[in-house]
């Protein structure tokens, strides 16, 4: 199975799910960002400092091609710089009380990897900085929150009661360990249970727009 990841203005992620519908998308999930990346970069990532709309889609294999064609169909009257598109693959699924387990697709290196960082609120702009200089092109946050009760102490040595910032940025493979080592490193950081950072391997990465 592939999570299928989009990121494009504000207000657009509706289209890109009503495309994948109609291509066999069972639904979609819309998250609400705001982009980090610099001027200089926007045409090309489309991640500018502004509003965003995450659309987060799983499906099979199978259906894989299909639905990623549809959105980027869709994309195409768009200006170019739209927005991005890239998968994760993922071998289960629970649906309708089962668990759906797939084989993996085709094995290809990963051209891309997805670093996700989730830190206390206030701390993500300083994440982003720090990675920026490592290399990173631009990034997405998300507001977020801790799911426990007050009573809870922590999660993988977080807090997690306290607002929180969710820090999403798409790299290179190669920029990997740099953007890691960047972050790692920040004062604002060195505190106990202020952040935790993981990486998902991406592919299938693509522009969004043609205009």
């Amino acid at each position: 199975m592939k999570l299928m990841i989009a990121i494009t203005p504000r207000n657009k992620g509706e289209h890109i799910t009503q495309a994948a519908k109609k291509a066999g998308c069972g639904g979609a999930t819309i998250i609400l960002g705001t982009g980090t990346a610099k001027n200089q970069i926007l045409e090309l990532l489309g991640l500018g400092t502004s509003e965003k709309d995450l659309v987060y889609i799983l499906a099979k294999n199978n259906e894989y091609e299909k639905i990623a064609n549809a959105i980027k169909e869709e994309a195409k009257n768009e200006k170019k710089g739209f927005g991005i598109f890239f998968t994760i693959d993922s071998d289960r699924m629970l649906r309708n009380g089962q668990v759906e387990i797939e084989e993996e697709g085709e094995n290809k290196m990963a051209t891309h990897t997805l670093i996700t960082v989730i830190l206390n609120s206030g701390l993500a702009e300083d994440a982003m900085a720090a990675a920026r200089k490592a290399g990173a092109s631009g990034g997405t946050i998300i507001n977020a929150r801790g799911t426990g009760k007050e009573e809870d102490v922590s999660f993988f040595g977080i807090q997690i009661v306290p607002e929180k910032e969710m820090l999403i940025i798409l790299a290179e493979k190669s920029q990997e360990n740099a953007i890691l080592e960047a972050i790692r490193t920040l004062p604002c950081l060195q505190e106990k249970g202020t952040g935790i950072t993981f990486c998902s391997d991406v592919n299938n990465f693509t522009t969004l727009g043609s205009h």
